[in-house]
């Protein structure tokens, strides 16, 4: 690996395994000319290592030894591979791991950055911050401290920033360290991670260094130090990540300044952000604490690269120093005469001495005080970039404030002609996501923010997921309506990771569209891709999304579909600079994809329709559940969709309690903007059971379910009437007052209500099993020509009229094709259960008309007769008593399987042993089946033969042990030498079976009834829907008349034209004036609901103490 392949981000595809590039890339300093230090006697060179360590190249040239009086690093020490990389482990300290490099102090600082990001998968910066100050603790004062932890590790954790700092345990460095450790422990273990504390240290001033050397690297190298030697420090494990610049010294400071001030430039220019339009150059901010004189030459050098400096006051050292010259040196006015450069230099004079007596008040033992005055004096000339932070003055402010203004006032400074000067604090304010920030500096009245300037601000915030921030700028000016393009929706879609679930299906189904269109190889996610994830996760609860806008048919297959979309997306796409028609239905959309749960709430807070919107995104996060394979994120869909899906309940609890009659109408109101989807409808799709329970949607259901009779209406009247139809003229039943004749009014009213159809589908599906009985056990013909009875004959006319429902029923599915008919069809149980009905009786009917099959048919015609009458079980899931316990049956016939796969398990090692050990030999495969299987299961049940188990007891039975009788069927006769064994197997397995197993069914159905009968009203009033609209769509008479009703709706649609009117009990069609003003309504109930909520969120605990504190 070279130097191009790290610049091109070449790391990223390392394996963690592969780290042979390390050493040709990083290189480590050794001293290659020995200087003697004049105050060692000749034993010290003034790199700081011992004469002896020294490689005999470096002692052999005394001549040139002899004429060099200063050691230079870049002149007296060369680069080698560096020997010490990898990962660290602190002993004691727990598992986290720390990285560590030793690098040479003139790498390219492009290289470690990368390296960072790429290999040790540091987190991007949004902020850099780089911490400068005292060496020994006692120059950290305990006020400062509390700065470093209240201020500074807050800040770095709530704009993700790195902290960058000397990494030794001692002065600031550690103080820093332990700052970062009493925060996490102040709030949770999560926030250590997400602050990146980084140390850049002289390698030769780490204690005990020769830990970390390993050519080949180390994982992990393991540090531990016992005693700290005098001019070395030891490395504080609260760092992630680890620099030990080698400057071919030892024992010495100071070597890591020109490297870190070369990293800290290289930071400043990368950028941050995920959109170009959102992005800017990482914002680097030096802090001073304290700190020696010794460190102006790191102040200076940073000063001149325009970087700028947050000075602590009060601190102590060269923080006081500093201050002291930017609040109270003055330099004199420039001179107007002719004498103005002899008094510039003059001026100049005066203004060294000012600064000469400030170093010396601050550093009196000093010795090099001209070039200190120099260092002072070039800071002084950049003090525009020094901003002073005295915490009695500015102590109400949040230390991430300071640091925003700090760094908005120097890019400032640098950077002029901008639209608006407060972009760059937006800017920095989206990027660190501190919308307390932005509200308090920005967005309080005192700005004029335009929609072209908060535009890209927008993007940034949607694709980084930052609600609040989306929020602020509609409140202040963007209309969402003239943002979001078709195009920028496809850009969001585009920016969607591909480890989230809707982020993998994109692509499967954009990758099918790029094998198809091999013109088109790069290809991205388009509308095409978003319209058929959407089809696929909604099925046909609404028309297809989007489709529209690309020119596809909705109504044509997906082939079609699929080569229209391709030759539109292969053009100019014009459509992408179209508005979006319901923009923040698609957010809705987008947001509920990636289960971003609080952007998904806000935009369903601004989007209309929002009961069925939500319910909507219920329906998504449930199915895109069922596709995950991460049980932490569909754990986290599921608790998405069960909020929305009691938001939905709690908007229409609101609409309900205002006006009924307008709450019923948003239930079965055909939407536009979800594609003539209605609330019941797509409430049934989403299992949303919550909602079903609500007493509102109950009341429309019976409502619908009784029709236009009095409800509670007893069944004996409805029955009678059935029987008699003149009483439906009488006052029997009570109906509503009639807006047509008397006579057709109540003709319609009682026959088309669907509990009518109900009653007379029980009745006749009574006679039905009475008549199925009676040719089955009285009337049951031989084969033709003496059968069958005419009994029998009305019999298949029946099972006809039948078969012609269920075909009608299919093929009247709402679904494009055939096949998707059918697919919808078969998604209920019962109809499965219906085609196996009639299927067995058509089998059963064909065989028993010839005599060599017609015992066969009998016994099919028999088994068939049990699925009949089972079929009565969903029939009864009407009832409230029945209902639930028929779902409880449900439930633990589930459980039984599990039950019963145990209890094989046993049942077949028990039975072949036991048959094995009675009998030796026994070439009956009857006999061995029954012994194997149905003699241990009977068992069970107590019936236990004694006489032939035990062979101490004598068994009644002839057999023989003549292996030729055997052969020919005669019973073998029992081997009596493993009989102790078999009694032993018979105690374990009655034990297994009779006590364990039986318990543990027992309690698993115990469970299943406690946990179903506590919800049991919610699954009930959940399936009565399905119940209602089955009967409610089918026609008036029952099988065998039912074949009148389907000749007579013939005839009315096909030749009278008469279009149904019952559709319309569960979907309406609201157009013009009256669905302006349901929508308005609605919106107004949840503005009703979102001041509740948020009066109750503002009246918890945790918020009162927010505002507490706050004042």
């Amino acid at each position: 690996m070279n130097e191009n392949d790290i610049e091109h981000g070449g790391v990223a595809v390392m394996p963690k395994t592969d780290v042979s590039w390390i050493p040709d890339l990083f290189k480590k300093r050794v001293c290659t000319t020995f200087v003697e230090d004049s105050f060692s006697n000749g034993g010290l060179c003034q790199c700081g290592s011992m004469r002896d360590t020294h490689p005999s190249g470096a002692l052999g040239d005394n001549f040139s030894t002899a004429i060099v009086s200063h050691w230079d690093s870049t002149q007296h020490s060369c680069e080698q591979p560096t020997d010490a990389f990898g990962e660290l482990e602190f002993a004691g300290a727990g598992k986290r791991h720390s990285y560590f490099l030793r690098l040479s102090s003139t790498t390219d600082p492009s290289w470690v950055f990368n390296i960072m990001r790429e290999h040790w998968k540091l987190a991007h910066p949004n902020l850099v911050v780089s911490v400068f100050g005292g060496e020994k603790r006692s120059e950290v004062k305990t006020w400062v401290q509390e700065v470093l932890r209240q201020g500074l590790v807050k800040a770095a954790q709530s704009t993700g920033a790195w902290i960058i700092s000397g990494g030794l345990k001692e002065g600031l460095g550690r103080c820093i360290g332990e700052a970062v450790r009493d925060y996490a422990t102040a709030t949770s273990s999560v926030t250590l991670s997400k602050v990146v504390l980084i140390g850049i240290a002289p390698w030769g001033l780490v204690e005990n260094r020769q830990q970390l050397v390993n050519s080949e690297g180390s994982f992990p190298a393991k540090y531990f130090v016992k005693s700290v030697a005098r001019n070395f420090c030891s490395l504080d494990n609260s760092y992630k990540a680890f620099l030990l610049v080698d400057d071919g010294t030892t024992g010495r400071k100071g070597g890591e300044v020109g490297f870190r001030a070369r990293l800290e430039e290289y930071i400043s220019c990368q950028r941050t952000g995920i959109t170009d339009s959102a992005s800017f150059d990482i914002p680097v901010l030096n802090m001073l604490i304290s700190g020696e004189a010794s460190m102006l030459e790191a102040l200076d050098i940073s000063l001149k690269n325009s970087m700028p400096w947050l000075v602590l006051a009060g601190s102590g050292g060269l923080a006081n120093l500093v201050c002291d010259i930017v609040e109270n040196v003055q330099s004199a006015p420039m001179a107007s005469t002719g004498g103005a450069e002899k008094e510039e230099g003059t001026h100049n004079m005066e203004l060294r001495e000012r600064l000469a007596e400030k170093i010396m008040k601050y550093f009196p033992s000093e010795q090099e005080m001209d070039k200190l005055v120099d260092e002072v004096l070039s800071v002084y000339q950049n003090k525009d970039l020094i901003s002073i932070y005295d915490t009695e003055q500015e102590g109400s402010d949040d230390f991430d404030t300071v640091m925003l203004k700090v760094l908005v006032q120097a890019s400032k400074k640098q950077v002029s002609g901008i639209t608006n000067p407060h972009a760059d604090e937006l800017r920095l304010a989206v990027t660190w996501n501190r919308v307390d920030i932005a509200k308090s500096e920005l967005f309080n009245g005192n700005i004029d923010w335009k929609y072209d300037d908060l535009k890209d601000f927008m993007n940034d915030a949607l694709m980084n997921n930052k609600p609040q921030f989306v929020r602020l700028f509609i409140d202040h000016g963007l209309n969402i309506l003239s943002y979001l393009t078709y195009g920028q929706l496809e850009d969001l879609y585009n920016s969607i990771s591909d480890n989230c679930q809707a982020g993998k299906l994109l692509q499967q189904i954009l990758n099918e569209r790029k094998d198809e269109s091999s013109n088109d190889k790069n290809c991205r996610i388009s509308l095409y891709e978003v319209s058929q994830l959407l089809e696929n996760l909604l099925g046909e609860v609404c028309q297809p999304f989007y489709m529209s806008k690309l020119d596809v048919n909705t109504n044509s297959t997906k082939r079609k579909a699929f080569k229209k979309a391709c030759q539109v997306l292969q053009g100019e796409c014009s459509y992408r600079k179209s508005l979006c028609e319901h923009p923040w239905l698609c957010l809705f959309i987008w947001a509920v994809l990636q289960n971003h749960s609080e952007m998904a709430i806000f935009c369903w807070e601004m989007c209309g329709e929002s009961v069925l919107t939500a319910l909507g995104g219920c329906k998504l996060l449930r199915e895109l559940s069922k596709q995950g394979i991460e049980s932490e994120a569909k754990i986290s869909m599921k608790e998405m969709a069960m909020k929305l899906e009691n938001m939905a309940h709690d908007v229409f609890s609101m609409c309900y309690q205002t006006k009924a009659s307008d709450s019923y109408k948003l239930l079965i109101r055909k939407s536009n903007m979800w594609g003539d989807a209605t609330c019941l409808k797509m409430a049934m799709a989403a299992d949303a059971r919550v909602f079903f329970s609500h007493d509102g949607v109950q009341s429309l259901l019976s409502q619908i379910w009784w029709g236009d009779m009095e409800r509670g209406t007893e069944l004996w009247k409805l029955a009678l009437t059935l029987i008699i139809p003149p009483l439906c003229y009488t006052n029997l039943i009570k109906f509503r007052k009639p807006k047509q004749p008397f006579l057709l009014s109540r003709w319609r009213q009682f026959w088309y209500a669907p509990v009518t159809t109900f009653i007379g589908n029980v009745l006749m599906y009574f006679l039905f099993l009475i008549l199925y009985a009676y040719v089955l056990l009285v009337d049951f013909k031989p084969p033709p020509p003496d059968g069958p009875a005419p009994s029998e004959y009305v019999l298949y006319f029946w099972v006809f009229t039948m078969m012609c429902e269920e075909i009608q029923e299919a093929i009247t599915m709402e679904s494009k094709t055939f096949a998707q008919r059918l697919m919808v069809y078969f998604q209920d149980k019962w109809n499965k259960f219906d085609v196996l009905a009639i299927s067995l009786f058509i089998a059963g009917l064909c065989c028993r008309m010839f005599s060599w099959s017609y015992n066969m048919g009998r016994g099919i015609l028999c088994m068939d007769y049990m699925v009949f009458t089972l079929r009565l079980i969903h029939i009864f899931a009407i009832h409230r008593q029945l209902g639930p316990q028929i779902i409880i049956l449900g439930k633990m016939i589930k459980d039984a399987f599990f039950f019963l796969f145990f209890l094989a398990v046993f049942l077949i090692a028990y039975g072949v042993a036991n048959q094995a050990l009675l009998y030796t030999y026994d070439p009956s495969p009857e006999r061995a089946f029954r012994r194997v299987l149905y003699r241990p299961y009977l068992h069970i049940f107590g019936h236990i033969p004694v006489e032939e188990i035990d062979t101490d007891n004598y068994w009644d039975r002839d057999c023989t042990d003549n292996l030729t009788l055997i052969n020919e069927g005669k019973e073998p006769c029992r081997d009596t030498s493993h009989n102790w064994l078999v009694v032993i197997l018979l105690v374990i397995f009655l034990l297994v079976t009779n006590i364990l197993l039986v318990n543990l069914l027992i309690a698993t159905f115990s469970y299943t009834f406690s946990k179903v009968q506590e919800c049991s009203d919610t699954y009930w009033k959940f399936q009565r829907y399905n119940l209602i609209v089955e009967y409610h769509s089918r026609p008036n008479l029952a099988p065998p008349f039912i074949i009148l009703s389907h000749i007579n709706n013939f005839i009315k649609r096909n030749f009278c034209k008469e279009p149904s009117t019952k559709i319309h009990h569960f979907a309406i069609q609201i157009k013009g004036r009256e669905a302006n003003k349901l929508v308005k309504w609605e919106n107004l109930q949840k503005e009703n609901f979102l001041a509740v909520e948020s009066k109750k969120q503002r009246g918890t605990d945790s918020e009162r103490l927010k505002r507490t504190s706050a004042k």
